[in-house]
């Protein structure tokens, strides 16, 4: 039976698909919105990451095309295993950073980090 078919087949597309327009979405944002764009740096400064500038640069082009990687299908497993690396400094960022000013879409808890990686193990584990 083709896997697109049936009812795991649906749930993983529609995981696949939500991160997808999830990341694009919150790549964009953090390259073309000024306020989210001065949060994320504000974020990244405040928790004392190493090469801030480098992940100021690269974070949001990297959401941006790990998110196309899995909207198209192709190499999903390799994208879930970057979004994870990405969602574990997330949850870093959100566990050491104490000022919600600097979350202004994002609950203070590392709630959506936490449940992005688990969203991607399910995609690694449905993709073996």
């Amino acid at each position: 039976m083709d896997e697109k078919k049936t009812a795991e087949g649906k749930l993983t597309r529609g995981v696949r698909l939500l991160l997808a327009l999830m990341f694009v979405m919150t790549g964009a944002m953090k390259l073309f919105v000024p306020s989210l764009r001065d949060a994320f740096a504000g974020q990244l400064e405040a928790a004392n990451l190493p090469l801030l500038s480098v992940a100021r640069s690269v974070v949001p082009y990297a959401e941006i095309a790990l998110g196309v990687l899995l909207a198209l299908g192709v190499v999903t497993r390799l994208a879930a295993a970057g979004i994870i690396v990405l969602m574990a400094g997330a949850t870093y960022v959100h566990v050491v950073v104490q000022d919600p000013s600097l979350f202004p879409l994002q609950p203070s808890l590392p709630i959506i980090p936490v449940v992005v990686i688990a969203m991607c193990l399910y995609l690694l584990w449905r993709n073996r």
